[in-house]
C-alpha cells in the first residue's frame, strides 16, 4: 500500500466537463498538509478546481493545497475542469506530495490524457 495515492474516476478527460479524483493518504507518519500539482504537458494552461470534499472553490491554478484538518479519515476527493479547446492530444500529468514542516515526504504521480 501506498503512502499517498492519487485515484481519477476516469483518465480520458475532455474539455469543459467535470472530473474527479481523490487522494488517499495511508502515511502513518506526522504530517501538515498534502499538495496536488497538476501540468497539462504541452501546454501553458491551468487547471480549474472547482471543490474539494464538498467545499466549492473557483480557483484556477496548478496547485491545490490542502490541510491535514480539511481531510477527514485522510482523504480529498477533488473536482476539477480543463477550460480549453484542445488542437491536439495533451498528457495531464498530477503530482500529490504529503508536507510536513514544509518539506515533501511522500508522493505519488498519475497520468490522464486530455483530448
Amino acid at each position: 500500500m501506498k503512502d499517498i495515492e492519487i485515484i481519477l474516476q476516469d483518465k480520458n478527460i475532455k474539455p469543459n466537463q467535470d472530473f474527479i479524483g481523490t487522494i488517499q493518504v495511508n502515511y502513518s507518519g506526522k504530517y501538515d498538509s498534502i499538495v496536488l500539482n497538476t501540468q497539462i504537458l504541452g501546454s501553458n494552461e491551468l487547471m480549474l478546481f472547482t471543490s474539494y470534499n464538498g467545499k466549492k472553490i473557483s480557483q484556477r491554478s496548478s496547485r491545490l493545497f490542502i490541510s491535514k484538518e480539511s481531510m477527514p479519515n485522510n482523504k480529498v476527493d477533488f473536482t476539477a475542469q480543463i477550460t480549453f479547446e484542445p488542437t491536439e492530444k495533451h498528457d495531464v500529468k498530477f503530482r500529490a506530495s504529503i508536507i510536513e514542516q514544509h518539506k515533501e515526504i511522500e508522493n505519488d504521480v498519475v497520468f490522464a490524457s486530455f483530448s
